[in-house]
């Protein structure tokens, strides 16, 4: 059955011409994430951008986080004049933006308007790209975001004035699984479901987590891509209700040292014929399934050095890795074991696997694309996982650690042959210099915490 608030063409026609909508969203990720784009009036939208689409400046895949254009980049550069990309809407993601005033929204495939193919540096496409390379091994590929998130009574105006100091977390003791506690928020997240459930995003449940105003909203899973667009949706819909009701959230991967870290822990398994090609009756430790899933485990487990940024994308993420707060440090693999970098979970039809190296600050696209591609690349080269841990992995120490900082990622990942392979040249070449960046811009910045430390001191 079709979630409730997706659209097609007649459809939007029919509230455009009695005035239920009056603007559509025309939108698409940048490299954070963001959804960039443009907002139509809706007859004109009808008209035109439905099926010509729109376009945009190609310097939105080069800004930093202050979308500052920044030089270096092949793809786009003043030396090329930053001319236009094509927005081309993929019309299977319209539906209603029911949090805001007559509005719908559609995501959009980013085009070369001379080579008339989706740019391969979009994050977007290179998602696409692998999974058209599972359909041609005969796999659909399912998967699912966790999305947590912090809440705060201040507004982000006010966040920002106050320099994003002395916040008021909408809790004031952990509140994992807490409902009291949740009731207490429950005036945002109550709206957050209902309008989820009304724009296209499917949702579960929602529950207290383990920080102090920190939250999760669970949505179904879906095949991948549409499971990133609902999770870019999903992002979009909480920071506007948010900012509406003069609160803020955050996204950040670790909001404060003495809290816990926030993660995106995605969900995925291989389809064939309607059937979990994971399911199996061999035998890997606890679990049973089938060599599909073996090599896909150990495909995936084998690469994450190689595509760590795109689990991890910002230098906040790698100050969420801390033994013993709900992040996973180390490599390896278990059942039902949330301190496993992996974990295994279900049986039978429900087997998947769980990665929790992600961070909440994640753009799905990339980091389902660098799953989906290790994955795919065990299952080809059958690379063999280790063996399954019993216990607390935080005390393993001689298990290899996740990369500790994003400028030992971005080394990892520029010099990787597999990413190469995978992903092409220009794209590696593309999120190198945009990672490098990254931490060339923090390298040069001044924290509070150096003039907590050195002010008065040194």
């Amino acid at each position: 059955m079709e979630p409730k608030g997706m659209l097609d063409l007649q459809h939007l026609k029919d509230q455009v011409a009695n005035e239920e909508i009056e603007t559509v969203i025309v939108a698409f990720t940048d490299h954070y994430g963001r959804l960039t784009g443009k907002r139509f009036d809706a007859d004109f939208f009808l008209e035109s951008a439905a099926r010509e689409g729109t376009h945009g400046c190609d310097y939105l895949l080069t800004t930093d986080m202050e979308m500052e254009p920044v030089p270096g980049y092949e793809f786009a550069n003043w030396n090329l004049g930053y001319g236009d990309f094509h927005l081309v809407p993929d019309l299977s993601t319209l539906r209603l933006a029911s949090w805001l005033e007559a509005t719908a929204l559609v995501l959009c495939d980013v085009v070369d308007d001379k080579a008339h193919q989706r740019v391969q540096e979009a994050p977007r496409s290179i998602l696409y790209h692998q999974l058209e390379k599972a359909g041609e091994m005969g796999f659909d590929c399912y998967a699912a975001s966790e999305l947590e998130y912090y809440l705060f009574e201040d507004g982000y105006r006010e966040a920002f004035e106050q320099n994003y100091h002395a916040l008021k977390p909408t809790g004031w003791y952990l509140e994992d699984y807490h409902i009291l506690q949740g009731t207490r928020t429950e005036p945002f997240t109550a709206a957050a479901r209902w309008h989820l459930k009304n724009s296209g995003v499917p949702v579960e449940n929602s529950k207290g987590e383990w920080g102090l105003g920190q939250h999760e909203l669970n949505i179904r899973y879906a095949e991948a891509l549409e499971m990133a667009d609902r999770h870019v949706v999903f992002k979009q819909c909480l920071k506007e209700i948010a900012d509406d009701m003069d609160m803020s959230l955050t996204f950040m991967a670790k909001f404060d040292a003495d809290r816990a870290g926030s993660s995106c822990h995605i969900h995925m398994s291989l389809w064939h014929d309607e059937f979990n090609a994971f399911a199996g009756n061999k035998k890997f430790g606890p679990v049973e399934g089938s060599d599909i899933f073996r090599w896909f485990l150990g495909g995936w487990m084998s690469h994450v050095p190689d595509v760590m940024p795109f689990y991890a994308p910002t230098v906040n993420s790698y100050k969420r890795y801390v033994d013993a707060s709900w992040a996973p440090t180390r490599l390896a693999w278990s059942y039902d074991n949330r301190t496993a970098g992996f974990r295994v979970v279900g049986k039978g039809q429900s087997l998947r696997i769980e990665c929790r190296i992600p961070g909440a600050d994640c753009n799905p696209y990339l980091a389902y694309a660098a799953a989906l591609a290790s994955g795919l690349d065990g299952i080809r080269n059958r690379i063999e996982p280790p063996e399954c841990f019993v216990g607390d992995i935080y005390e393993a120490k001689h298990l290899p650690h996740v990369p500790r900082t994003l400028k030992e990622a971005a080394g990892l990942f520029g010099n990787s042959a597999f990413a190469r392979q995978t992903f092409g040249e220009k794209v590696v070449r593309h999120y190198s210099h945009f990672f490098q960046k990254e931490v060339e811009a923090y390298e040069r910045a001044v924290t509070d915490w150096e003039r907590k430390r050195y002010f008065e001191r040194i």
